[in-house]
């Protein structure tokens, strides 16, 4: 029996065996998202890198920023891409921007109906679902319309 939105069977996320992303995964633990920060031109990242996209700095941080954004493109899936997904669909995966950090994107799961009209430039906020599967602890980063 699935403990959350998403059917069991799939892969549990976790950091990347570098580290890289650990304090991506640290914040949704603690209901927050955090993204990298330049120290040295002030721009905003999103995926993780050792340096800067921009200047190519090795001054970059994880921030908290706020847990909202607006919806830039979005696709229902009909057609499962993976085995553990087969009686589950459709459902919505968002591309959001985040309007406080240079609009970095990212991508997750629309929560509600997910037969839902969807709009562009829609207002959402960020769900952390957390999971507490035996020794496993994890939490998915999905959204929901504001």
């Amino acid at each position: 029996m699935s403990s959350g939105y998403l059917a069991d069977g799939l892969p549990r996320p976790a950091p990347m065996v570098d580290g890289l992303d650990t304090p991506f995964w640290e914040g949704l633990a603690a209901g927050e998202i955090r993204l990298q920060h330049c120290g040295n031109c002030s721009t905003w990242q999103w995926g993780p890198e050792w340096i800067c996209h921009k200047c190519h700095s090795h001054d970059v941080a994880f921030e908290r920023v706020e847990p909202s954004g607006r919806i830039y493109s979005y696709e229902r899936v009909w057609h499962p891409v993976h085995p553990a997904l087969k009686d589950q669909g459709p459902y919505i995966v968002v591309l959001v921007e985040i309007p406080h950090a240079d609009n970095v994107r990212m991508v997750g799961n629309l929560l509600g109906d997910p037969h839902q009209q969807v709009e562009y430039g829609a207002e959402v906020r960020a769900v952390f679902e957390n999971h507490t599967d035996g020794d496993a602890k994890w939490t998915l980063l999905q959204w929901e319309i504001a």
